[in-house]
């Protein structure tokens, strides 16, 4: 299936509707809107807000990397599927073709009662509406004896960057028939299929540079996502390579120590070659800051992702807690446009239609083995609820796999055409 930008925004949930925005008095200042954060959920309502309400609003993205990674297929990356350079994308076009006023820097703080962001720089930006897409931050110490310093060598990668550069070289270099651990977070946490993609992608290095390799996986969860697709995939794929093991055996991670590589649990002590410890997870530090969370994520209202605790601040992506809907980048895109109808609905008068909301985590096993799993959502009184879902089968062919894989091909293709561009 080749999903093309116009599929891919009805199956985001844009309906192919326009309206008239209404006229701004001359001399009447626009109304102001900062976006904090330009992943997958900020590139998308700075864009929209823009695109949409056609030069009446005043848009600001404030993100710090002047190149963007991005999360979702950086393990295609590590499996050798994708080179780096393929997953990275620039803001240049949301300035020159929609106006959005990109700002490379920090943001620092946040004023609500003042409606004021201030940056790094020492710079401060005012606004009538603020947006926040952070991502996440990592709860270091929920791993014992992990932290910052020791992410060096026992890295996450789960954050847009070059850790996942670190990791894959890691891999690629570990001695003969050595072994990888794995140490997945706790929900709830960004990507839930994400670390179990990540062992299939390191699982197919192996095979082909270090295939007496051995990958051990000690995970806090009793299941996870795609778990029989996964398990069934491994099997098929890399028999007797990877062992899941779960937290009613290992007995829960008692330290990690990053200059023995060594992972102690309940039940054993496992010595790595190589390992990633991904911890437990909250949302951007901005978030708190701005005064919106619970301690770790932002509640929202399910209509239009507003705080609950300030109805001038929207989160969405990862950082908020949206109910049934997973942290993950198609969702983030799906919320940035529901958060853009009702902001700009807001400011400038334009009609707001009903949310629709929608996610599809794609997950690659091996080469042309791809499966899938996924909702439509709408927004109910308390809480964005499902209304279909779907996954992919154990058992099925392999046209229908490669398929599979075919179609996440084409929505990385949407979906950074409908950030970026």
């Amino acid at each position: 299936m080749n999903i093309n930008r116009r599929h891919f925004l009805t199956l985001s949930g844009v309906g192919a509707a326009t309206v008239a925005m209404p006229a701004i008095s001359l001399g009447q200042a626009k109304p102001k809107v900062v976006v904090i954060g330009g992943g997958p959920g900020g590139a998308t309502v700075a864009r929209y807000i823009a695109k949409d309400s056609k030069g009446a609003v005043d848009v600001t993205l404030i993100e710090a990397s002047k190149r963007y990674y991005t999360c979702f297929f950086s393990n295609l990356f590590l499996g050798g599927f994708r080179d780096y350079a393929s997953i990275g994308h620039g803001y240049d076009q949301l300035a020159s073709n929609h106006g959005v006023n990109v700002v490379h820097d920090w943001a620092s703080a946040v004023d609500p009662a003042a409606r004021k962001v201030t940056l790094a720089s020492g710079a401060s930006l005012g606004y009538d509406k603020l947006v926040l897409s952070p991502g996440i931050d990592m709860k270091y110490d929920s791993v014992p004896g992990y932290s910052v310093e020791a992410q060096g060598t026992m890295p996450h990668a789960w954050k847009s960057g070059t850790q996942v550069q670190q990791l894959k070289s890691m891999v690629e270099n570990m001695k003969e028939g050595g072994t990888f651990v794995m140490v997945p977070p706790p929900n709830p946490y960004r990507c839930p299929p994400g670390p179990y993609e990540r062992i299939s992608m390191i699982a197919h290095i192996l095979k082909q540079k270090n295939p007496t390799a051995k990958i051990i996986v000690l995970d806090p969860k009793p299941k996870f996502s795609k778990q029989a697709l996964f398990q069934e995939g491994w099997e098929k794929h890399y028999p007797g390579m990877v062992e899941w093991i779960a937290p009613d055996i290992h007995g829960g991670i008692v330290n990690v120590n990053p200059s023995t590589m060594e992972i102690e649990t309940d039940l054993d002590m496992f010595k790595a070659d190589a390992a990633s410890v991904v911890p437990a997870q909250k949302a951007g530090s901005i978030a708190a800051a701005a005064g919106v969370t619970d301690g770790d994520w932002a509640p929202v209202n399910p209509a239009n992702m507003a705080s609950k605790a300030d109805p001038n601040i929207h989160v969405l992506g990862d950082a908020s807690v949206a109910s049934a809907m997973p942290k993950s980048g198609f969702s983030a895109n799906s919320q940035a446009k529901v958060v853009a109808n009702a902001v700009r609905g807001e400011l400038t008068g334009s009609k707001v239609f009903d949310p629709r909301f929608a996610n599809t985590c794609w997950s690659l096993i091996a080469t042309n083995d791809g499966v899938k799993v996924g909702a439509n959502y709408t927004a109910g009184s308390d809480k964005i609820e499902p209304t279909s879902k779907f996954i992919s089968q154990t058992g099925e062919d392999e046209a229908l796999r490669k398929k599979t894989y075919e179609e996440s091909e084409g929505w990385y293709r949407g979906i950074t055409a409908d950030m970026f561009s």
